[in-house]
């Protein structure tokens, strides 16, 4: 059943039978005989089948939540069991973003080696254009950024996603009702991240889809933490990720300012060159999604 389960998800991830086997490196037919027996077991159909395409029934978009789940809690059942004893590199090296590095990937880390006591880690923090370059020099098989998948040559999987929030210090007493429009959040003193930055990335795609032409920087600067201690002391404003700030809520040194009728979301990726295959890797990739916000 696993096995089913895993195939349905590539194909609905895929939305292709072709695609789904040369992933899974099983052929076509195999695939398709796996789907059909699917659908016979519980009754239903998954998928409508068209001329070149695929698409998911409304009772196939149902059933992936169910086998999503149902995956995660497999792979957590073979890293507590079936990879327990497993070697891994004495070392092993890999790019971050800033943002995950600071607030995501230190205690997953910490999880990893109470398993893998032996194994060193070198983690390399950038922004996001640096670490992808990186990994297209060969310089690192593998990262997490933030922002958008752009290249061609780098092959993304979706890791978390995030949301991007306007906050200021909780002690500037502007904005009582915790909302402002988009003409208002021109004209705010703003402090922003550097160029190449996912998050800035991000924001700037943002104000072009909405048709803000600038904001008002004040100033730059090149760490969520250098932006932050600023914000602590200052009546100034900046556009951060939710899980850099989620501390600083509780403890109430920063607030969130919504910006009406507007959300900007973004996703953070693993990101490897295409084509690369490293079971070991996949391993990892797993680990960390199952345990980033245990």
């Amino acid at each position: 059943m696993k096995t089913k389960l895993h195939i349905f998800k590539i194909v609905a991830k895929t939305l292709s039978f072709t695609k789904a086997a040369e992933q899974l490196f099983i052929s076509q037919p195999a695939v398709s005989k796996s789907i059909r027996n699917l659908e016979e077991e519980y009754k239903t159909t998954f998928f409508v089948r068209k001329r070149n395409s695929i698409e998911l029934t409304t009772e196939g978009q149902s059933f992936l939540l169910y086998v999503n789940k149902i995956l995660a809690v497999y792979n957590q059942m073979d890293t507590q069991f079936l990879h327990k004893n497993d070697t891994f590199p004495e070392h092993f090296s890999f790019g971050v973003s800033t943002t995950v590095s600071n607030y995501i990937i230190p205690k997953v880390i910490s999880k990893f080696r109470q398993q893998y006591p032996k194994t060193k880690f070198e983690i390399i923090s950038n922004n996001s254009e640096t670490i992808e370059d990186l990994i297209l020099n060969e310089d690192l098989d593998f990262g997490i950024t933030e922002g958008t998948k752009t290249n061609p040559k780098l092959h993304y999987d979706k890791f978390i996603k995030d949301e991007i929030v306007l906050v200021t210090s909780s002690n500037n007493p502007a904005f009582k009702n915790g909302s402002i429009d988009t003409q208002t959040l021109q004209s705010l003193p703003m402090i922003v991240r550097e160029n190449g930055s996912g998050t800035k990335d991000i924001i700037d795609q943002f104000l072009l889809k909405n048709n803000i032409k600038s904001l008002n920087t004040v100033v730059t600067l090149n760490s969520t933490e250098s932006i932050k201690n600023y914000l602590y002391h200052s009546d100034h404003y900046a556009l951060l990720s939710i899980h850099s700030v989620s501390k600083d809520l509780v403890n109430n040194q920063l607030k969130i300012i919504d910006i009406k009728n507007l959300s900007i979301q973004r996703w953070f990726y693993f990101v490897k060159r295409t084509g690369f295959q490293s079971n070991m890797l996949d391993y990892f990739e797993t680990f960390i999604t199952n345990n980033y916000n245990l």
